[in-house]
């Protein structure tokens, strides 16, 4: 099976087996989900040469993290934010630049927030701030209310998804050039995509947190299948 090609973009910090070096890191979960739906997966660190991988990438998953340096949105840090290593968000823009249209990008949790300050959107910087908001951190189940007319909708194949959620911060205002695909029972914002058609999507719960879900199954599928279908393309 010619599998396609999705790289994962990775953290990096202080390694607490090895006091004064710095690991590489990401939960396998996305990498098993994206082998069960019949890819092949390549961990990218923010040391890989963007001009040297992104002809070799069929498709890019940015995964869950901490949280953007809010400099990245004009805003100053809330005392609760906890930084992602900051080369990551640029390694991830200079991803993004690179990559051709054509190439499917999902964003998951932190990776949902990347692309939409990206756009130029904004960040809810800590959830508990916001009058009427619950936290959602923790890995707390919660329900999620998907528009009946999206795209993402239609690849998860349900208006109601039940997940996982372990985030602090989510999307405020939209990035230039996307739509708000799902929401919490509170409002806050939980799916974004391209208003134009491109295969970019985020979501902030974590669908890799619940692997046998049906909604997880469709969204990695989608996911692959688009890779595959970039990938034919440009073989042809």
């Amino acid at each position: 099976m010619n599998r396609p090609v999705i790289g994962i973009t990775t953290g990096c910090g202080p390694d607490p087996n090895d006091p004064g070096n710095e690991r590489t890191y990401v939960n396998r979960l996305y990498a098993d989900c994206l082998v069960e739906a019949g890819a092949a997966p390549v961990l990218l660190t923010r040391a890989t040469p963007v001009e040297s991988i992104v002809p070799l990438l069929d498709g890019l998953l940015i995964p869950g993290g901490d949280d953007i340096d809010a400099s990245q949105f004009g805003e100053e840090n809330h005392p609760m934010v906890k930084l992602e290593d900051p080369g990551r968000y640029v390694f991830e823009k200079a991803l993004l630049d690179a990559l051709p249209q054509e190439a499917p990008v999902l964003g998951i949790c932190y990776g949902c927030q990347m692309i939409n300050v990206y756009r130029g959107g904004s960040l809810v910087q800590h959830i508990p701030d916001v009058a009427g908001a619950s936290q959602h951190t923790g890995g707390v189940e919660e329900k999620y209310m998907v528009e009946p007319t999206s795209r993402l909708e239609a690849m998860l194949g349900s208006q109601c998804v039940v997940g996982k959620s372990y985030h602090h911060q989510a999307n405020a205002q939209v990035g230039e050039g996307l739509k708000v695909t799902a929401r919490s029972e509170d409002g806050m914002i939980e799916g974004i995509e391209d208003a134009g058609g491109r295969w970019l999507f985020g979501v902030q719960w974590h669908p890799e947190r619940t692997p046998d879900s049906e909604a997880t199954k469709n969204l990695f599928k989608a996911f692959v299948d688009a890779a595959t279908r970039y990938r034919q393309g440009r073989r042809a």
